[in-house]
């Protein structure tokens, strides 16, 4: 009994502070991560949160530009979300035809998929006005859309991330800056896959992706 004590409790302290499982549900991650992705997460990095209080340890860095994070998502805190992060404070972020430029640089990004050419307006665009560059004239005339939108000032404290499947990833054009507090950590490996669309009994046991075993998350 001793010995499972002292395994329970070492599971905790790691769980809590160090390492924890997420797994992925939907496919605004493709192709760095796929829907059925079980990924170990470091929490230490950016410092984990002390349960019950707002309080962190201290972190080794900050979340940089390129980063992949797991935060918690800003409508609905009982819900992990994982994206990169294209802002850290300060930063201006813009898009003009989908192509994403920080500091008025375009960004490389190799790892982005996209599948629908559409670009479409959506209502929930409109939370940019307030962080819109160029003043309340501007604002006033701005009519973002999917893949043409800001220049945008990420304030402090705020990241602006985006889902690598650009056409299909619910991210911050729609509902705004991720805050620092609500980081948790950094995807470290894929330690287990299976395919989600498959449509056998046991798909996760006869649908594994075996190549995906391992995987290191860039």
């Amino acid at each position: 009994m001793r010995s499972l004590g002292m395994a329970l409790v070492l599971f905790l302290i790691i769980r809590t502070f160090l390492v924890e499982a997420f797994q992925i549900p939907s496919g605004s991650m493709e192709r760095t991560l796929l829907a059925g992705d079980f990924l170990f997460v470091n929490k230490a990095v950016y410092g984990a949160q002390i349960p019950g209080t707002h309080a962190r340890l201290p972190g080794f860095e900050s979340p940089r530009r390129g980063d992949v994070i797991v935060f918690a998502y800003p409508k609905n805190p009982e819900l992990n979300y994982v994206k990169r992060v294209i802002g850290v404070p300060g930063d201006t972020v813009e898009m003009r035809g989908g192509e994403v430029r920080v500091n008025g640089r375009r960004l490389a990004e190799p790892y982005v998929q996209r599948v629908d050419p559409r670009d479409v307006y959506d209502p929930e665009f409109n939370w940019q006005r307030d962080y819109l560059l160029g003043g309340p004239g501007v604002a006033r005339d701005y009519h973002p859309t999917r893949d043409t939108w800001g220049p945008l000032a990420v304030p402090a404290g705020k990241y602006f991330v985006l889902g690598d499947n650009r056409d299909n990833s619910a991210d911050s054009r729609y509902w705004g800056f991720v805050d620092a507090a609500a980081v948790k950590g950094r995807p470290l490996v894929v330690y287990f896959s299976y395919d989600r669309e498959a449509h056998d009994a046991l798909p996760w046991l006869t649908d594994i992706r075996w190549h995906r075993l391992g995987s290191i998350i860039r």
